[in-house]
């Protein structure tokens, strides 16, 4: 490959990366909000043992909102793409309790055995997408 090759295509990964951070972002923030402003759709899958659907509701909110915007950042979006990893594994305990008590959503939406499959594989391609972008040391 030759060098100006070589640097069309680190450019080409960079937008890609920056444009997938965007995309990324955008949705926590959106998917932050709707914590608070619908978080009865969200209670009903948080497991009993944590206790108080509410509080954990909106702290997951929040941490949405500000992992979104962090993943906007260039400063701040390599420790955030890690942080946004981290706590795809710590939130999936909730679509597993879903998953394996077939709860309802709070508008009583259920998922099939496909659609748990589908939310579980797209959760996973996050966290990689989180962990791929994670790689870039953004300035």
């Amino acid at each position: 490959m030759t060098l100006e090759a070589a640097r069309w295509l680190q450019i080409s990964i960079r937008l890609t990366q920056a444009l997938m951070a965007l995309g990324l972002g955008l949705f926590f923030i959106r998917v932050g909000i709707l914590h608070f402003t619908s978080p009865n759709w969200f209670a009903p899958i948080v497991p009993d043992i944590l206790g108080a659907p509410l509080f954990w509701v909106y702290a997951s909110g929040a941490a949405e909102i500000l992992l979104g915007i962090g993943l906007l950042a260039p400063p701040t979006r390599r420790p955030s793409a890690l942080a946004t990893a981290a706590f795809l594994i710590l939130v999936y305990p909730a679509n597993l309790n879903m998953w394996i008590n077939n709860l309802s959503l709070g508008d009583g939406t259920t998922l099939s055995f496909r659609g748990h499959l589908i939310r579980l594989l797209v959760q996973l391609t996050a966290i990689g997408l989180c962990l791929w972008l994670s790689r870039n040391r953004w300035k």
